[in-house]
């Protein structure tokens, strides 16, 4: 008898476009600079019965993590209750990562609000990043950027509370993002979108290798197998396969989870070719530890319940 794999995707978004959580991106205004172009085709709801659809026959969705979507800066909490009443109703997601703000003198009592949620484990903040690779130290010391002051101050409130920080920021960012890190020796860190190198020419692959390595020598920071869509570049599946072989070799395969990026990453992929893709590079690279990559590490770096499986 066939089992079925079990899945956890540690990177998925919801959202209703009910009124229920405002998200000005998808709701009113689309932004012009969005990195996978023209993302008309993801303006429509999304929610757990859709996630659920997309995973192919052979696999079954254990838990999901849901990772804030830009929803109205006011509306964060509202956000994390929301999704905390659809893990009610559907038992998915079994994980949230919020948003708070940083510079905020009530941030401490903000993240003690999320904190209510069983589901709730840690936020996702973007720090202000550079467009383009040439312009990565231009940003830095900027507000709002890796180096404020305000920052420091919110990584330590979440390294207090034993909360996780998503980290997303492009490629050229990586190497400073690790340098910041250092002064957080005990913060749980999971690296979006396996570190975004939207950078394709040979130099900056060579700026997101060293940065890659630069955040595995610490050993609290994992990497999600994520969203390969690059600005620049039309997808290529050869080129993004050795990406992962490679992420998995730098990371090791008790550190690297998978994720789809759903809906977002539709825009470049199908869900059932980005598992392909992933179960690829499991195979030419951590053939011992598919279990770990598909399901058991996200128990672990997101500290899940296993009590469903």
């Amino acid at each position: 008898m066939n089992v079925d794999q079990r899945l956890i995707d540690t990177h998925h978004h919801l959202w209703a476009l009910d009124g229920s959580v405002n998200y000005p991106w998808l709701e009113e205004y689309p932004v012009s600079n969005f990195f996978l172009g023209d993302y008309e085709a993801i303006r429509q709801p999304f929610l757990t019965n859709d996630l659920k659809r997309l995973v192919p026959a052979g696999y079954r969705l254990a838990g999901s993590v849901h990772c804030e979507a830009e929803a109205h800066r006011s509306h964060a909490l509202r956000e994390t209750q929301w999704v905390t009443s659809l893990h009610d109703q559907y038992e998915l997601p079994t994980a949230h990562v919020g948003w708070i703000d940083f510079e905020s003198p009530k941030c401490d009592r903000a993240l003690d609000a999320h904190m209510r949620s069983p589901l709730f484990r840690g936020v996702r903040v973007k720090p202000v990043t550079a467009a383009t690779p040439d312009a990565a130290d231009h940003v830095r010391g900027d507000k709002g950027s890796l180096q404020d002051r305000h920052w420091q101050k919110g990584l330590a409130l979440l390294e207090e509370r034993d909360l996780s920080w998503d980290l997303r920021v492009p490629a050229w960012h990586l190497a400073q993002a690790a340098d910041t890190l250092q002064s957080f020796p005990h913060l749980r860190v999971i690296l979006n979108h396996t570190g975004l190198p939207w950078d394709r020419t040979s130099q900056g692959l060579n700026t997101w290798r060293t940065g890659m390595r630069s955040l595995a020598a610490n050993p609290n920071i994992a990497v999600k197998l994520s969203e390969l869509g690059t600005p620049w570049h039309s997808w290529n599946s050869s080129a993004n396969l050795e990406l992962l072989c490679e992420t998995i070799d730098i990371f090791g395969p008790t550190r690297c989870l998978f994720a789809s990026n759903f809906p977002v990453s539709k825009l470049a992929v199908g869900y059932s070719e980005w598992l392909a893709l992933i179960e690829d590079a499991i195979s030419f690279s951590a053939a011992d530890h598919r279990q770990n990559i598909l399901h058991d590490n996200a128990l672990h770096w997101y500290r899940l319940s296993t009590q469903h499986h």
